[in-house]
């Protein structure tokens, strides 16, 4: 196999997995943030390096509130 061809099946499957990474987050963003707190919690855990702790920390998802009145979207709050 060449370069040029090896090139051109590098870039298609970037491609592909930049779709599947998006189509992911649009119909599954449960499962992507359940995922996303799977492979960093380990990656958090005391004992660790830091860049490994700085990684996981990049991987996990930003944290939100639970419960009524939490005013984190605007659309569980009470009516005004």
């Amino acid at each position: 196999m060449d370069a040029g061809l090896f090139a051109q099946y590098v870039v298609i499957a970037l491609a592909v997995v930049v779709s599947a990474v998006v189509v992911a987050k649009k119909q599954f963003p449960g499962g992507v943030r359940r995922l996303r707190i799977a492979c960093a919690l380990p990656l958090v855990r005391d004992g660790r390096p830091s860049w490994m702790r700085r990684l996981g920390r990049a991987i996990a998802p930003v944290p939100s509130a639970s419960g009524p009145n939490c005013a984190g979207c605007d659309s569980c709050g009470p009516a005004d």
